[in-house]
């Protein structure tokens, strides 16, 4: 008997339906990418717990009295100041800290990852248009569950990150001004904004995406699952490893490997040092400090789009507004509408189960490899202040070069992805 089997024989599992056990679930490495994401999410959680515990969202200026010496008499927030303890004064604090800002890294990452294995194979075509939808909107939510936690410590980094969003809320057209007092609790940097932003970052999103993640993996779970094409795989059969016992010791032994990682990151690896960036000034700022990579194409399209208000019926449009809110809400809409939009112009509205390769749908391919170019290149864009400095250069000189690299990268990278793809396919059928 294999050390497997007797783990297996170890457990209940008779009193789980048969079904439920010889559910089958495919092989190929990349299904891993969604599980990823669901381990990173309970790290989160199991972490966000305990900086909950200890997180005091207040914006009363108080004089720090804590264990790092620098700022020992510096005047800061409340919520600065408890962040501070967390790091240098509770037990394993800088490692729990650490490891929840790492997970929220490897979540959004494992997201993205997974949202663009499911477009490049065709994995959202019927019947996962809804499951597309709702990844979809775990990924905005994830982005959104990362704006506010960067700002709970109410660091320099964080509220300069704030104080932009704060922009982007008033900038929207007639409902702007009330929305960002919903969200930021009256006017910027006021008593209630920490308080929101607790709400959001630690109750309303994080049930948000928790209920989304179950029905996304009850769906997935229910319908047939998708996988690739060869072998004796067809559109009505699944060819892998049973629920129990290979698949779930196998992903038991994956989440331990996930948990270990981003354990030994936060206990090795350095990330968002508040205490080298200082309390949050509205005057200050400082170069070095960037916001995370999920942020950061927002952060490059602000920097290199130029500045320049729109008037329309008479009431002005800033253009803060295009490039945080209109720019944002177009990426997001041109995912949600892909499957949908496809099918109509393809005509392909059958279900499928069997993924497509890249190569087979050049155009599809190459409009995705152009979007993710674009997005890369903003993403650059967004710490061309660093490089400049790095690189002494001007920083004008930096945000002229993104300029023309954001509208020449893309369509380069698009056109030589449908060549290559159909320079395969044709070597393909020419192969006998």
């Amino acid at each position: 008997m294999s050390r497997l089997a007797a783990v297996a024989d170890t457990l209940p599992t008779d009193r789980l339906p048969t079904h439920l056990l010889k559910k089958v679930f495919p092989g190929h490495w990349s299904f891993l990418l969604g599980e990823l994401a669901m381990f990173s999410f309970l790290v989160l959680v199991a972490t966000g717990v305990y900086l909950a515990w200890f997180y005091d969202a207040s914006m009363e200026v108080v004089p720090y009295e804590g264990s790092y010496e620098p700022l020992v008499g510096v005047e800061v927030t409340r919520a600065y100041h408890s962040v501070l303890d967390i790091t240098f004064d509770r037990p394993a604090g800088a490692m729990i800290r650490q490891t929840h800002h790492w997970a929220a890294l490897v979540f959004v990452a494992s997201i993205v990852l997974h949202a663009a294995r499911v477009f490049f194979t065709g994995a959202f075509r019927r019947p996962r248009r809804l499951n597309w939808t709702i990844g979809m909107t775990l990924l905005g939510l994830a982005l959104a569950a990362g704006f506010f936690g960067l700002a709970l410590p109410h660091d320099l980094l964080g509220g300069t990150g704030a104080r932009i969003g704060h922009a982007f809320a008033v900038s929207i057209p007639v409902i702007g001004p009330g929305a960002a007092d919903v969200v930021f609790g009256g006017e910027f940097a006021g008593d209630g904004m920490m308080h929101r932003f607790w709400l959001f970052h630690v109750i309303l999103l994080p049930l948000a995406i928790g209920l989304l993640l179950a029905a996304h993996l009850s769906l997935v779970f229910l319908q047939t699952h998708t996988q690739y094409p060869g072998g004796n795989r067809r559109e009505d059969n699944v060819v892998g490893a049973a629920a129990w016992p290979g698949y779930a010791l196998k992903a038991g032994a994956a989440f331990s490997l996930v948990v270990g990682v981003l354990l030994a990151l936060g206990a090795v690896v350095e990330i968002g040092p508040i205490w080298l960036y200082g309390p949050f000034d509205a005057a200050a700022a400082t170069v070095p400090a960037q916001p995370d990579w999920y942020l950061g194409w927002v952060e490059g399209a602000l920097r290199i789009v130029p500045a320049i208000d729109v008037v329309v019926f008479g009431r002005e449009v800033p253009s803060p507004f295009f490039v945080g809110v209109a720019f944002p809400a177009l990426v997001f809409a041109v995912l949600y509408a892909w499957p949908f939009a496809e099918a109509r112009v393809t005509g392909d509205h059958d279900p499928h189960h069997l993924l497509d390769r890249p190569r087979e749908h050049p155009v599809r391919t190459a409009l995705g490899v152009a979007g993710l170019a674009a997005l890369t290149v903003l993403l650059l864009a967004g710490s061309h202040d660093l490089q400049a400095l790095l690189l002494r250069v001007p920083v004008d000189s930096l945000t002229w070069f993104y300029r023309w690299v954001v509208l020449l990268v893309p369509p380069i990278a698009g056109v030589v992805t449908w060549s290559i793809c159909r320079s395969l396919v044709r070597a393909e059928e020419l192969t006998p």
